[in-house]
């Protein structure tokens, strides 16, 4: 499984999860923490354009690493989680890069906690910060730009505007908590809503008293979720 660590799109503490990532380990999944470009030297597209070249790195090196290319999951949490999302939704279309091109970019299944689904709809519901300012990570990852001044840009850098009915969909499975008060519970509800209307396979989870981060994720209900659906999908 493919990892990209929460960040609000600037450099990542890559350690973070790695509790988390000791444990899917400990039943025989390899897990790789990918690094991208922070938003502040490199804008959309660069984190999805280097977590794409970072699957492609590992199914090259697949012997070297004893990892099955055929098997792989994309999962991250927050901004990594929109990463994740967009790697997954575009696969080996665009925004890309040629880097290690003769391998896909293409995954079984995406885990996404808690992430980011459509810039311009987040000061929609109840949050403990501004999404539109170019302060904010919406806004810096759109290069340093107010959100709802850029409304096609920030829907290029919004998840669900890389979906179709059309379109193979890798199987998703969203967690998120009920009480997160950062990236708003309503951006994972239109994403499943909008999946479910597409006929995408996806599996939605609200986590009651779950905040953002750490807060309700880091227990045995959690990882047997991720565990049952990378089971049945990766």
């Amino acid at each position: 499984m493919a990892y990209v660590q929460g960040s609000a799109f600037h450099e990542q503490w890559l350690w973070n999860n790695i509790p988390r990532h000791l444990r899917l380990a400990q039943k025989g999944y390899v897990v790789a923490v990918i690094q991208y470009r922070p938003s502040d030297i490199a804008p959309f597209p660069a984190q999805m354009q280097d977590a794409k070249t970072a699957i492609r790195f590992l199914k090259k090196h697949a012997e070297e690493y004893h990892i099955d290319p055929e098997h792989m999951a994309v999962a991250g949490d927050s901004s990594g989680a929109h990463t994740a999302l967009m790697v997954g939704f575009t696969g080996d279309d665009a925004p890309d890069t040629d880097l290690y091109g003769e391998y896909s970019a293409k995954v079984n299944c995406i885990v996404d906690s808690y992430g980011p689904t459509v810039f311009p709809l987040m000061n929609y519901f109840e949050s403990s910060q501004n999404h539109y300012d170019p302060e904010s990570p919406e806004g810096y990852e759109i290069g340093y730009k107010n959100v709802l001044e850029h409304v096609d840009l920030a829907m290029e850098a919004s998840p669900l505007s890389y979906l179709s009915e059309a379109k193979a969909t890798p199987s998703t499975l969203i967690i998120h908590g009920g009480r997160d008060m950062l990236v708003p519970f309503s951006q994972s509800c239109q994403l499943y809503n909008y999946m479910k209307e597409l006929g995408k396979e996806v599996e939605f989870y609200k986590l009651n008293d779950a905040n953002h981060g750490f807060l309700g994720f880091n227990n045995d209900t959690v990882l047997h979720i991720v565990l049952e659906f990378l089971k049945k999908h990766i």
